[in-house]
């Protein structure tokens, strides 16, 4: 039974760092760069040799130089230190994102403070809030109501955040963007 998929036959897959180490470097003439090294150019060989007697690896860090600059360096431990950076700075990034409250030109004042409470809610948080009034027909022609309602609601909210402008009407949307307050 001769099995052409044996997973045992295949070639070992290359690691997918995108550093290029020791051996795999192709230049001839390489600057050799590292702690407790001069900074030097040297043939391929002689800075493998210097990083085969610290025990240490040669990694290629510039290809595009002439000729390429190499460091001298432990791999393992600089991999784990670079991947643990971009662990915390991808924990420490905040995520902001936008929450809509939708209002009504003829909201009644219980309905205006559920969504205030909401919206303080959303700011502690940390989210960014769009306030927005959706006019249908000729509702348009109210468009000072909804502008009060708006104003109204900001008032509440001045604590908690501020407007990034005022109410604007793109169509027949009357809406604000409130960010929330540095503490």
């Amino acid at each position: 039974m001769n099995n052409n998929n044996n997973r045992f036959n295949r070639t070992p897959r290359k690691p997918d760092h995108g550093y290029v180490l020791n051996e795999q470097i192709k230049a001839q003439q390489v600057r050799i760069v590292g702690d407790n090294i001069e900074s030097r150019i040297c043939s391929l060989t002689e800075a493998l040799a210097i990083a085969a007697s610290q025990s240490l690896d040669l990694v290629e860090i510039t290809a595009g130089a002439n000729p390429p600059i190499v460091r001298v360096i432990d791999f393992q431990k600089f991999y784990y230190e670079k991947k643990k950076k971009e662990k915390e700075l991808k924990h420490a990034q905040k995520n902001v994102t936008t929450k809509e409250i939708r209002l009504g030109h003829n909201i009644g004042d219980h309905d205006l403070n559920f969504k205030i409470k909401q919206s303080i809610e959303f700011l502690q948080k940390g989210h960014k809030i769009k306030a927005y009034i959706q006019f249908k027909g000729r509702e348009i022609t109210f468009k000072d109501r909804g502008e009060i309602v708006v104003l109204k609601y900001l008032q509440a909210l001045e604590d908690y955040g501020k407007p990034e402008f005022l109410p604007k009407m793109e169509g027949k949307v009357m809406y604000v963007i409130v960010t929330p307050k540095k503490n």
